[in-house]
């Protein structure tokens, strides 16, 4: 298997994931030695959850013990016990489309109509207003008198962000895998972004990139459905590895980001777009302030999808219909210094089923004597 990762980014950084290996029939924990994959499990830090909780991963993994492994595994998704969760509407762009899916009432024909209607108004208006300042509640009067307001709004601009559960714990599908759209579903996206890796106390110990596969349809007829949306088989895709916080790699890295997406169609189609972190209105850091503290504990830590600003209108099956996805589609998201995460989009009901949960781990590390 060839690493999705370059070689410059696999020489400055300092990685972790982890792959499925079927010589020890689970799951093993990886870094990268002269270029190939290496096993680091070891007892007590057989997953990356216990390894973030050190107080210097970065300088663990570099030192740490490994043995050598078949390098055509499969990459898994890079966390294991941590909780996946999400932050919406995190951008400008992406709270009008949430707005205009919201009007459109999941119908993907409406949905033209209305982003001329408000699209460009609500989108002016709110570039550069800080959540929960107050322009930002000046501008929320101002929209409720013109009829504007929303839901969406409200967690876009307003005090308290969106931060949701996006999928149970080791449901995350990694690199090459497979992602799964509902087929209930017409009306769907990518969504490109920066993941982050928070341990139990808060502190964000590395970032990688992550495909938080969306039903627009779904959460447009209602926000109430946001579960059915956005949690299903393979719907959360994460990797290719963490790059570990290091001195040569940190928080000012990822808040400068630039994520690029390729979809790429079996009928020909090709998409692509960017995602600059640089325009998020709420740091990386203020969202994991919202997500854990006295209210909210995770002692296993947590992976955190920061949001992304991409959300495709361009026409694809016919005038004025915007972008959907069809299966076979081939999802790349890259950014500099995360390498890559590609992905191909399948009907989650025809995707191999999630069968490998948190108590098949902890009897597959028994055996190993790995706990």
């Amino acid at each position: 298997m060839s690493l999705p990762i370059s070689a410059q980014e696999l020489n400055e950084g300092t990685w972790l994931g982890r792959v499925w290996n079927p010589a020890m029939d689970g799951p093993s924990v990886v870094t990268v030695r002269d270029g190939k994959l290496v096993d680091i499990s070891a007892r007590g830090l057989a997953t990356t959850s216990a390894i973030l909780e050190l107080e210097n991963p970065a300088a663990y993994v570099r030192q740490a013990a490994f043995t050598h492994i078949d390098q055509n595994c499969q990459l898994l998704a890079p966390c294991d016990l941590q909780v996946v969760k999400a932050a919406g509407v995190t951008f400008a762009k992406s709270i009008v489309e949430r707005v205009i899916e919201e009007r459109a009432a999941g119908d993907l024909t409406a949905a033209q109509a209305i982003r001329h209607r408000i699209g460009q108004a609500i989108g002016a208006s709110l570039a550069n207003v800080q959540p929960g300042s107050a322009k930002a509640a000046e501008l929320k009067a101002a929209l409720m008198a013109e009829g504007l307001w929303s839901q969406y709004l409200e967690v876009g601009i307003g005090p308290d962000a969106e931060v949701f559960t996006k999928a149970p714990v080791l449901a995350a599908v990694g690199h090459g895998a497979e992602v799964g759209l509902h087929p209930m579903s017409s009306w769907n996206n990518p969504e490109p972004e920066v993941v982050l890796a928070v341990n139990s106390r808060g502190s964000i110990q590395g970032a990688c990139l992550g495909n938080d596969v969306n039903l627009r349809d779904v959460e447009g007829r209602s926000a109430l459905l946001l579960a059915k949306a956005k949690d299903n088989n393979a719907s959360a895709a994460i990797g290719p590895m963490i790059r570990l916080f290091d001195g040569d790699y940190g928080i000012k890295d990822v808040e400068r980001a630039q994520v690029s997406l390729r979809v790429e169609g079996e009928d020909g189609f090709v998409l692509s777009g960017q995602s600059n972190m640089g325009e998020i209105s709420r740091k990386p850091a203020q969202l994991v302030a919202q997500t854990i503290g006295k209210h909210h504990q995770y002692p296993d830590g947590f992976i955190l999808y920061c949001g992304t600003m991409f959300a495709p209108t361009e026409d694809r099956d016919a005038p004025g219909q915007g972008f959907t996805h069809h299966l076979g589609d081939q999802v790349t998201i890259s950014a500099p210094g995360l390498g890559k995460l590609e992905n191909r989009v399948q009907d989650a009901t025809k995707i191999q089923p999630w069968n490998f949960g948190i108590s098949s781990l902890m009897a597959n590390l028994s055996r190993r004597s790995l706990l």
